[in-house]
């Protein structure tokens, strides 16, 4: 019997990059041929989380990925299928000896894939290895030296790649492989979005690195000018076309010759920010679903489906809440201010539970990261008992950072004819006014759904009651004993 020819795997998942890529680069010095892949797994496709702004931005990132594999007469592997029967398919073929991948923090779909995966390996004798590829420590317990472990990484000397002494599979091999799975299109045709691929990331960072970061501090909190003036390369982070650490070392070394030193080290400050949250769901992933400190689990939100349509519509009545859900709808980006708003908004005035919009603000995200998003969720909806309750007036937001409404009337269109201070507050618009503006609330723009002077004391009330609990400040504890990076370390 002929025996199969031998060959490793580079799966990638969330780093859709070469440049900074450790699973890659150990898979290219391994001395078995190498074949690239990349699985679109229907189970993971089909949660509530993701969506085809996802799939589009994931299909362009791999064709950018193929553009830069022509000079070796390869592309990688895309097929549609669920990861064990895609290895099963792959070992009639070849004799696959190991598999290169980094490590993920996801949802619980990933990570029971995975342990499953991982079970699949032990069982058929298939070698799996895994290798960091953020600011994320696998196995903590606390954060005692993560700080340090942070910086360690983020310093490390970036390992450049000769391609030359890589041995890829070719083209016609790997079309004859894809003929065994189910054929996934990989086109995308024109969207709105921030498109995929390392290509698009680096031109987004030269454009902030060069230009656009001196406006960096003055923008960020402002909904309509953060589109220009924020970094834009959360979708590039979250899909692992750029690594945090080659952004992170190139905005270091410019600040010692920028004059925007304060914007690079506010810039800087947030780079470790997005790992220490992700960090956070890489040691608690069970806040996908629940609350982090168990003091607020049986805190009483009954699902009101009316407030979460509206909600979700942009049809609150409240207009910088409506227009930056319809922002971030249509663009797939909203900056974090409104981000924190808008949740603020579903968990306090609305008084919903997180998990009424986690899954659908997921899907509107392009830069979606589970580990950032639920991190978010969670303090934003108050449910850490470790921060102050903040619940957002998006009125008072409207008027220091919406000043003229040009975001509002840009993405509420009913309420262009409206003078800035009706657009920002149309319920306390007058009959003669209506008349003059031709104009009806009710009709043309929906009436408030919720009083917030209200809702706001209510919500507080039931956050801080809950706070009070034995359980609830035993769980303060532990949160900031598992989670909080202390001053001294």
């Amino acid at each position: 019997m002929k025996s199969l020819e031998e060959i490793n795997v580079v799966w990638f998942k969330r780093d859709l990059r070469f440049a900074d890529q450790e699973a890659f680069l150990n898979g290219v010095q391994s001395k078995e041929k190498l074949l690239l892949l990349y699985v679109f797994e229907p189970s993971v496709w089909k949660d509530s989380h993701y969506d085809k702004r996802h799939l589009d931005f994931v299909k362009e990132s791999i064709y950018d990925l193929n553009n830069s594999l022509l000079q070796k007469s390869s592309k990688i592997l895309a097929v549609q299928s669920e990861i064990i029967p895609c290895f099963e398919m792959l070992r009639t073929v070849y004799d696959v000896k190991t598999v290169y991948s980094s490590q993920e923090t996801g949802l619980d779909i990933t990570y029971k894939r995975d342990v499953s995966f991982a079970v699949y390996c032990k069982e058929t004798g298939l070698h799996w290895k895994e290798y960091q590829s953020n600011g994320v420590v696998r196995g903590l317990r606390n954060r005692k030296r993560w700080r340090k472990f942070w910086y360690d990484y983020m310093n490390t000397p970036i390992v450049s790649l000769d391609w030359r002494t890589a041995d890829f599979l070719s083209i016609a091999e790997i079309d004859k492989i894809a003929t065994k799975f189910e054929q996934l299109s990989m086109i995308t045709v024109a969207h709105q979005f921030q498109k995929g691929g390392r290509k698009e990331g680096l031109r987004w960072k030269e454009s902030f690195l060069s230009e656009r970061l001196q406006f960096y501090s003055e923008f960020i909190s402002k909904p309509e000018m953060a589109r220009y003036g924020c970094s834009r390369l959360s979708p590039y982070l979250a899909w692992g076309n750029l690594s945090i650490r080659e952004i992170f070392q190139e905005a270091k070394e410019l600040k010692k010759t920028s004059p925007y030193k304060r914007q690079l080290n506010a810039f800087l400050s947030r780079l470790r920010w997005q790992s220490h949250f992700i960090q956070k769901f890489e040691q608690e992933p069970r806040m996908e679903f629940e609350a982090v400190n168990k003091g607020f689990l049986n805190l009483k939100q009954p699902y009101n489906s009316i407030f979460v349509d509206c909600w979700k519509e942009g049809k609150t009545g409240y207009p910088l809440v409506d227009a930056s859900v319809r922002c971030v709808v249509q663009t797939g980006y909203l900056n974090f201010r409104m981000r924190s708003m808008i949740t603020s908004f579903l968990t306090h005035h609305l008084f919903q539970h997180f998990s009424a919009g986690g899954p659908w603000l997921a899907r509107q995200f392009l830069d979606f990261e589970p580990g950032i998003h639920y991190g978010q969720m969670q303090m934003q909806a108050g449910f850490t008992g470790t921060n102050t309750v903040r619940i957002y007036n998006p009125v008072k937001n409207a008027l220091e950072h919406d000043t003229d409404a040009v975001f509002i009337k840009k993405y509420v269109p009913e309420l262009q004819k409206l003078p800035t201070h009706l657009a920002i507050e149309p319920w306390t618009i007058t009959p003669i006014e209506e008349n003059l503006y031709q104009f009806k609330l009710g009709t043309d723009y929906p009436e408030r759904i919720v009083n917030i002077a209200e809702t706001r004391k209510i919500a507080l009330q039931k956050l801080y009651g809950q706070r009070k609990s034995t359980l609830a400040r035993s769980e303060k504890e532990r949160i900031l004993e598992t989670h909080t990076i202390r001053r001294k370390d």
